[in-house]
């Protein structure tokens, strides 16, 4: 084999190999990569068949049940044009509340129903997690998500802020 052929086949068997190695990477980040939904995405059918997916939205008021002498819990998290029906087995997080947003991790079955492997909740009663924020946002309109999402200075607290500190008082004056 000539040197030039020897390079070729290195340069070969490298660009191979590379390959290889980013062909497994990629499908090893596919595999744990876990998109959202919200429900009316949902609703339109947009969710992979038999994938993992976040759903977020925001749990309907008068929706949740608990089965007695076990974890399970039923609700429906909504983004006010689209509804889903959740069922959770496991303890759920103290800051679940109904009217609040909600983030739950877990794929669909057959009958339209979201099974949850996890619960996520709001932390205060200002949050919404940023992906239901911008769904709400997006399908409603800016007026209604802006009540609901997390909050941003007010024209009069930018000003507080931006108002200069009151003058240090001067030894030698007095004042």
């Amino acid at each position: 084999m000539t040197p030039r052929q020897r390079r070729m086949t290195l340069v070969v068997g490298i660009l191979a190999g590379v390959s290889i190695a980013g062909t497994l990477a990629l499908s090893a980040f596919r595999q744990n990569v876990t998109f959202f939904f919200d429900p009316t995405q949902v609703a339109a059918g947009q969710v992979p068949a038999g994938e993992h997916f976040r759903l977020g939205g925001m749990v309907t008021k008068g929706s949740v049940q608990r089965s007695p002498g076990s974890l399970e819990v039923r609700f429906v998290v909504t983004d006010f044009r689209h509804d889903v029906p959740v069922s959770y087995t496991g303890v759920l997080p103290d800051l679940f509340r109904e009217g609040t947003g909600v983030v739950a991790h877990g794929r669909m079955r057959n009958d339209g129903t979201f099974v949850a492997e996890e619960v996520l909740a709001k932390h205060d009663e200002k949050y919404m997690p940023p992906e239901v924020a911008r769904s709400l946002k997006k399908r409603h309109g800016e007026s209604r998500a802006e009540a609901q999402t997390p909050a941003q200075p007010t024209a009069q607290a930018q000003q507080s802020q931006a108002a200069p500190a009151p003058p240090a008082p001067n030894p030698s004056t007095g004042t």
